[in-house]
């Protein structure tokens, strides 16, 4: 795909907020510092975009390897709290450089420390939506990071790729920019980068490699992950090369070197958004072909009788992946606990209503509490 296909598929004009992910090797300099002159050229370039109107959150990796060269330590870690002793140190380093970043602009900016937990609990999920709507209206800059001090699975399996497409997600965001020393998604055979991928086949899939360096976790395949999670969300995505922070203004214009992964969903609804990307389901529900055809053509809640079997043991109010034909295609909440719907699989409403006559619902999972994938 040539650039002038890159501007037909994303225009600034329809992008009003941009979640901007910076990966480590970008913000850390070869011996371990601070890369002081590229951060405040990112500081300079959000700051056109915001002059322009378009709000902007930064998803910033950097602390464990600040960390680590404030330690003088040359390779990352293996033991936990020796990570988390990075941490805690390059973080403080890494808010202290953006602030300073900023200042020539007069922008704020905020720390915001996340976990997991953070996006998933619905609570602290909405809190973490309002706090970050609340920053946003007020001008600043968000800068957000992993709380990777105090969290012990982000660190062991956490990825900033994946943070940056939830936080896109949580404030629906029109485009998220994921700038690493990658230049973009690489086809090796050809050498060649692969300017637009409309859908990530399993072909795509398997171009993408892991992190090669010492200071940095994921690499290639974190990125198409999280690619994959903001597209089907309705954020574009863009995978590019942070080396000069002057193309978050190509991106903008359609020129940018890298590639590009257009929207696909747009699940507008708060609470299906989080049940389609932030919560774990807990169990599955298995339908038939009617069943599906129901949900997805009409709208329909999905009821006892269309259920095929059940898998996982959970409570009433847990979300339940829904899957026809081994396909996972909708998540909803259920009604019933799994003890309750394997009485309840295959019968009909006035069946339903004989086993359990103090109920005055009879649906596996209503409609509002559904959202298809």
């Amino acid at each position: 795909m040539q650039n002038s296909e890159t501007t037909a598929l994303f225009s600034s004009a329809d992008c009003r907020r941009v979640v901007l992910k910076l990966g480590t090797n970008i913000l850390r300099s070869a011996e371990g510092g601070v890369n002081l002159d590229r951060m405040n050229k990112v500081g300079g370039a959000v700051d056109a975009m915001r002059k322009a109107g378009i709000e902007v959150v930064i998803v910033s990796s950097g602390a464990i390897g600040l960390g680590m060269g404030r330690l003088g330590l040359g390779k990352r870690p293996a033991r936990l709290p020796e990570l988390q002793a990075c941490a805690a140190i390059g973080q403080a380093i890494l808010m202290q450089t953006w602030e300073k970043a900023f200042e020539p602009f007069g922008t704020t900016v905020a720390q915001v420390l996340l976990t997991r937990e953070d996006v998933r609990a619905r609570k602290r999920h909405l809190a973490v939506h309002d706090t970050l709507e609340k920053l946003l209206s007020l001008g600043v800059v968000p800068i957000i990071n992993e709380n990777d001090t105090v969290s012990v699975d982000e660190i062991k399996f956490g990825d900033n790729d994946i943070l940056s497409a939830l936080v896109a997600c949580l404030v629906k965001a029109d485009l998220l920019a994921i700038l690493s020393t990658a230049p973009g998604l690489v086809d090796r055979e050809k050498g060649e980068i692969v300017p637009l991928v409309a859908e990530i086949t399993p072909e795509i899939a398997a171009l993408a490699g892991g992190s090669e360096t010492s200071t940095s976790v994921g690499g290639m395949v974190t990125k198409l992950d999280a690619a994959r999670l903001a597209t089907a969300s309705g954020c574009a995505t863009f995978i590019g090369s942070g080396a000069d922070p002057a193309i978050l203004l190509d991106i903008l214009k359609g020129s940018a070197r890298g590639t590009y992964f257009p929207a696909k969903g747009n699940v507008k609804d708060s609470k299906k958004r989080w049940m389609a990307f932030f919560e774990s389901p807990q169990g599955v529900l298995y339908i038939d072909g009617g069943a599906k055809k129901a949900l997805v053509e009409k709208g329909s809640s999905l009821l006892p009788k269309g259920l095929t079997g059940i898998e996982g043991v959970f409570e009433a109010g847990a979300l339940v992946n829904i899957k026809e034909g081994g396909e996972t295609f909708a998540r909803g909440i259920a009604s019933f606990s799994s003890a309750e719907l394997l009485r309840a699989i295959g019968r009909d409403t006035a069946e339903i209503r004989r086993i359990y006559p103090d109920r005055r619902h009879f649906e596996a999972v209503h409609r509002d509490a559904l959202v298809i994938l």
